[in-house]
């Protein structure tokens, strides 16, 4: 085969992944609407479509090193969007209560807040996904495919879906709460590198900016 179009192929199979991602960005406003028209089990199948096109995705950059700087920002947004999206829709349902809504609204926007302003402080932000982070992005998931389903299919958990709430509710704010602290103590601990003033050159000899060169006092007066 040509090399050319082997390049070609290689390029296409590189953008599967970020592929898969643009889709479930795609699927965000078709599953909001199919919730405020409430065709709930179209709904739930397409979330799980959604998730399974997240596991793909992500198993195939692994699998063959297709890790993409476009997709690794792409990924998490079409995550939050899909989230949040379902979440503030089931909210105006009347399906989630408000201060949950609020809760997993307000978490994500004090992250994105607290980066960009670092940012615009030129105070680079290392923040690694916490433990608590993994388990509320995981109950945030349950919780709203068992909403979907309970609503499309009616298989009678609400008692489930009412202890998810409070166990979702508790763990996003901890979250919160657990990132502001770790924003908190890297800016207190951010020191700039300093920058190093060059070495001055008298006399064909250089010296370091602390050093003082004597002047020359050749042609001074006797006294």
């Amino acid at each position: 085969m040509h090399p050319r179009l082997v390049g070609l192929r290689e390029e296409r199979l590189v953008n599967i992944p970020n592929s898969l991602t643009l889709g479930r960005i795609v699927l965000v406003p078709l599953v909001v609407w199919l919730i405020i028209t409430r065709e709930m089990l179209p709904a739930f199948l397409l979330f799980l479509l959604a998730g399974l096109s997240d596991a793909a995705d992500g198993f195939l950059a692994k699998r063959y090193g297709w890790n993409t700087e476009l997709g690794a920002y792409l990924d998490p947004i079409a995550d939050k969007a899909l989230l949040v999206s379902i979440y503030v829709t089931l909210g105006l349902a009347g399906q989630l209560p408000a201060w949950l809504v609020i809760a997993v609204v307000s978490r994500d926007i004090l992250i994105v807040g607290a980066v960009v302003l670092s940012w615009m402080l030129s105070r680079p932000l290392m923040m690694k996904p916490l433990l608590i982070s993994k388990a509320n992005t995981f109950a945030q998931i349950v919780l709203a495919g068992l909403v979907l389903a309970e609503l499309g299919l009616g298989l009678g958990l609400e008692g489930l879906v009412a202890l998810l709430i409070w166990v979702t509710g508790t763990l996003t704010i901890v979250s919160a709460a657990a990132y502001f602290l770790s924003w908190l103590r890297q800016m207190a601990s951010y020191e700039p590198q300093s920058k190093q003033v060059p070495w001055r050159k008298r006399d064909g000899v250089e010296h370091a900016p602390s050093e003082r060169v004597p002047a020359d006092r050749s042609g001074a007066r006797a006294s």
